[in-house]
Formats: C-alpha cells, structure tokens, sequence
C-alpha cells in the first residue's frame, strides 16, 4: 500500500505492506482524510514524531474477522486506542487517558494518510446515510469543538469568548452555539468569520494579535473563553478576557513553549482546563441532524499522488481545511 511518511521534517510516500490484523482489529481502506494543524505541528517536531500521521479520516472496513458484519461500512474512529496487552472492554476509566494508550496518527500508531490502517473493531462509529464522506471526516475535530460542552456547564445566559478563527476554533464556536445563543468568536480573516457568523455566531475581526491587548476593556470580561488560536501566546490573551473565577479552555497543541501570567491566575482565581478530543458519537449525531454545517471549512481537495502538495497548502498562513482523497 501507499502511506505518506514523517521524518526528520522531511515528507516521503512510499510503498509498505498492509497493516496486519491482531485480535480485535478491523482493517480499513481510507477515503478521505484531512490535514489538521496537529499534523503539521509533528512535522515540524512535535513529540519527536517518525511515522505514518493522519487522524481525521472516514473509511470503508474492508476485512473484521470479529465482526464481519462491519464489512463495507462507512466509518470513522475514536484514536485513542487501549493498550494491546488488555483484552478488548477490560479498561474502565476514559480511554483518552489509559496508560500506554496509542494514538492513531500520532502517537505509536500508524495514521490515515494511507492506502489502509488498522483501528479496534470498539474504536469505530458507523457513519450514517445522510453524512457524506466531505463532512464525515470533520467527525474527530468537530468532537473536539463539543468536547468543552461536555467539560464545562454551558447556560445560556453566560458570556462565551471563543479566541482564534482557524478551523478548531469555528467548529467550537458552533458546537457552543449549540448551548448558548450569544457566543463570541474573534480573528484575523473575515472570510472565515463568516462562515461562523452564517450560522449565528457573532464575530469580531481584529489585523493582528496586537489588538488583542486593551481590547477586553472595550469587549468586557467573559465568563468562558476558548482558546484555540494555534499559537503560543493565545493562552495569555484568553487569560486577560476572562473574569475573575471564569474559566479558560485550552485547545492550543504547539511544539513551542508558552508563558503565562500566573500572578493573574492566582489572584483572580482563574481556571483553566486542559481540553482535547471528544465523544465521536456524539460528532456523529449533530452532522446527522445537520445542526451544524461544516461544508464551508473546506477549502481544497487533493489526490493522494499530490500529497505534498496538499500537505504544504495546508501549511499556508490562514488555509481551510485540506482534504486528501485515496
């Protein structure tokens, strides 16, 4: 099979053999996958990556001798996957935190930028009917958007900030529409903002981070503020917009290292809560009732024989999301 491989920066397709399947697994042929700024943060060094990425997917199973029923489906996956040693439903606790866990694409296990990929036979969501495969593959980011949902208790009366206009952060402002009629999504592209604003979310466009300092005295202090800005120093700018005792989500993943004022996180007595991957089921459920619209995210498709073309307009300061079809 083809497969796209990461080392040392470098990006080489090559040619390997199949996944081969351990007790439990099914096999799976990709269909589209899509290239999330994660990707390009292992390219640049993040974790020390060597390997297959890839982790926003949908796919056919192609073989599962555990249940052959699955065969021909269309499916995308939880990649947070339990150790091998464990016999399939034995740990308890949440898998996105299970000792040893792999996770497809980034960490010890093979990703989506493949011909094929071997995933859990518990890992997989069916995909239904009326979701075609251009949305399904938004299933694990959009989970991530939902996942602050799940995390915090919403109301609808809160002020709800959401720093950072690139596609994690579109996805959470609409997850959170969901619960909350009045979210506020901040960034520097327009044309993106209105994507979110199409579909309710106010917005407020800035020309650069440096506006960001000052502005909360004119926006005032929020309850909530999301921040999902890709960079390094979005944590500080969340942390200046929320009110004493609110609470900051981090979304950021960055290989470079961030600093933060933690003399105005104790006084204030701030909270910030880590925040990561999601329920895919419930992903799954909300593209199915069309509550949220992710058509508009996507901003370029490519065949996999031009990956490295794909993968370096995905790079382009302020790109969409970029599909690569197998």
């Amino acid at each position: 099979m083809r497969a796209a491989y990461f080392k040392d920066k470098n990006i080489e397709l090559i040619e390997k053999k199949r996944p081969e399947l351990s007790k439990g697994d099914a096999l799976l042929k990709v269909i589209i996958a899509g290239i999330c700024n994660t990707d390009i943060e292992l390219h640049k060094g993040y974790y020390g990556f060597e390997g297959i990425p890839g982790h926003e997917f949908v796919a056919i199973v192609e073989e599962c001798p555990d249940c052959p029923e699955l065969v021909g489906k269309r499916v995308v996956a939880d990649i947070n996957v339990l150790d091998a040693n464990r016999s399939v439903g034995s740990y308890s606790g949440d898998r996105r935190h299970a000792p040893n866990r792999t996770v497809i694409g980034i960490v010890n296990h093979d990703g989506a930028f493949a011909e094929y990929l071997k995933v859990p036979v518990e890992n997989l969501y069916v995909v239904g009917d009326n979701v075609a495969d251009e949305a399904a593959v938004f299933a694990e980011p959009l989970a991530a958007g939902l996942e602050v949902s799940q995390q915090i208790h919403i109301t609808g009366n809160m002020r709800v900030m959401v720093l950072g206009d690139g596609k994690l952060g579109i996805l959470t402002a609409l997850a959170l529409k969901l619960y909350n009629p009045d979210v506020l999504l901040i960034g520097k592209h327009a044309d993106k903002l209105a994507i979110a604003s199409s579909q309710g979310v106010a917005t407020y466009c800035i020309e650069s981070a440096d506006e960001l300092t000052g502005l909360a005295s004119k926006l005032g202090k929020y309850d909530l503020v999301v921040e999902a800005t890709g960079s390094e120093d979005g944590l500080s700018y969340a942390i200046d917009f929320v009110r004493p005792e609110g609470t900051v989500v981090a979304k950021t993943t960055s290989h470079k290292p961030t600093s933060l004022n933690l003399a105005k996180v104790v006084v204030d007595e701030i909270s910030i809560v880590g925040s990561r991957c999601g329920d895919i089921g419930l992903a799954l459920s909300t593209l199915e009732q069309r509550l949220i619209d992710v058509s508009g995210l996507i901003e370029a498709e490519y065949n996999f024989d031009e990956f490295v073309s794909a993968f370096a307009h995905a790079c382009r300061k302020g790109s969409k999301k970029v599909l690569v079809r197998m």
